[in-house]
């Protein structure tokens, strides 16, 4: 059963942003229409994604070999803050209702941090941090203006100091696991409605980046559950290691464990079976969708895609190299949509949106993600569906309102 985070489409049928997608099932009915007929392709609507994860640096203070965006670390692109905060406002506008501030680099190394975070609750958005815990002073600050509905997700991937430094390389030698989860309890004392996750990606021997093998973790499973729960955490969210494919997409690749494959997945199940024991009142143990597919033995079928990807007009990244289609390409050419600057003004929007059109023409998902075990696999084939129907009264019916807007 899909956890309520990863249903996303039970979250696109919330009242409150349905309009925005049957605006663009409706555009994409309309336009198989047109191209039948022989007639002009009808304008995309002037909607903005209702998600997007903002990298909002490539600084990092951490050297992770299992890091997903080691090639983009520690550029020279940066972003124009005046630009950016003039993005968020016009996609606010148009129906933007999340942010997550992910990837790319270390979020809370962005200078204003705790300010940036007060801006984008001015402008009504849920909002949530996906951090590496360096700089728990920061996290602090920003809590101050987070509420009801915003979470903070630590990345710290072990249960124990040693193994903590071996897989993130911390560039300060004073940095320990211990140091970083004391901040959790200042934060949550202070701010005690606000979740804050213990975030850990579960990596197999054999499992690499670049060639590079990577620390195996699947034995700290239960003591980093044990960790979470005795810092306060609400919930630890275990994950499988995601690897760059040669094409640039983010891909599970389970088969290149060094053991045989049901040996890894029976010492992970074990694992995790142990770890959800643990779970109280308070405190949840999730697992993603990738790890239950995983576990399952049927993660194949989330790569069968179908050829266009329509969560590409709903939920975008947002980098200071461009706008880009989906995490799984972030930082991918082919996956570019636009600049840095594609949602700066109404005029900028709308040529953002007419790129976006090109791009669902020219971005063959079924090809391009073909070994993607994609998140959004499900909500894609619901889409499709909506949009192949026949019936010319087709009225996507509202379901209920959960207040969950992050994709």
């Amino acid at each position: 059963m899909t956890h309520a985070i990863h249903d996303f489409t039970a979250k696109l049928r919330q009242p409150t942003v349905l309009p925005g997608v049957a605006a663009y099932v409706q555009w994409r009915r309309a336009l198989a229409r047109a191209r039948a007929e022989g007639r002009p392709d009808p304008p995309p609507p002037p909607i903005a994604p209702i998600s997007i994860n903002l990298d909002l640096t490539t600084a990092c203070n951490y050297r992770c070999d299992h890091c997903i965006d080691w090639d983009i670390l520690n550029t020279k692109h940066r972003h124009s803050d005046a630009a950016l905060r003039a993005s968020l406002e016009q996609m606010a506008a148009r129906g933007l209702r999340s942010v997550i501030l992910i990837g790319g680099g270390e979020p809370t190394l962005y200078p204003g941090f705790a300010d940036f975070t007060g801006f984008l609750k001015g402008l009504g958005l849920q909002v949530a941090v996906v951090s590496n815990g360096s700089r728990g002073d920061r996290l602090l600050g920003a809590a101050a203006h987070l509420g009801p509905g915003d979470w903070i997700r630590l990345s710290l991937d072990s249960g124990s100091n040693e193994l903590f430094r071996a897989m993130h390389k911390p560039v300060s030698k004073d940095l320990t696991l211990d140091s970083i989860c004391e901040w959790v309890q200042e934060i949550k004392a202070r701010h005690p409605g606000l979740r804050v996750g213990f975030s850990f990606i579960i990596v197999w021997s054999g499992a690499s980046r670049d060639e590079v093998g990577l620390h195996e973790n699947i034995h700290e499973i239960v003591l980093a559950t044990e960790r979470a729960r005795r810092y306060g955490f609400d919930y630890i969210s275990l994950k499988p290691v995601l690897e760059r494919a040669p094409d640039g997409a983010e891909v599970m690749d389970p088969t290149r464990a060094r053991v045989a494959f049901e040996a890894v997945v029976a010492r992970i199940r074990a694992a995790v079976d142990e770890a959800k024991g643990l779970a109280r009142e308070g405190f949840e143990v999730y697992e993603s969708t990738n790890l239950r597919v995983l576990e399952q033995g049927n993660w194949k079928d989330f790569t069968r895609q179908p050829r266009t990807c329509h969560m590409q007009a709903l939920r975008q990244v947002l980098t200071p190299m461009g706008l880009f289609n989906c995490p799984a390409h972030r930082g991918v050419e082919k996956a570019r949509i636009a600049g840095a600057e594609a949602w700066r003004d109404a005029e900028a929007a709308d040529r953002t949106n007419a790129a976006l059109a090109a791009l669902l023409d020219r971005f063959d998902a079924s090809v391009e993600c073909r070994e993607v075990t994609c998140l959004y696999n499900p909500v894609n084939w619901w889409l499709e569906k909506m949009i192949e129907d026949p019936r010319e009264d087709l009225a996507i019916e509202p379901g209920d309102e959960r207040l969950d807007f992050f994709l």
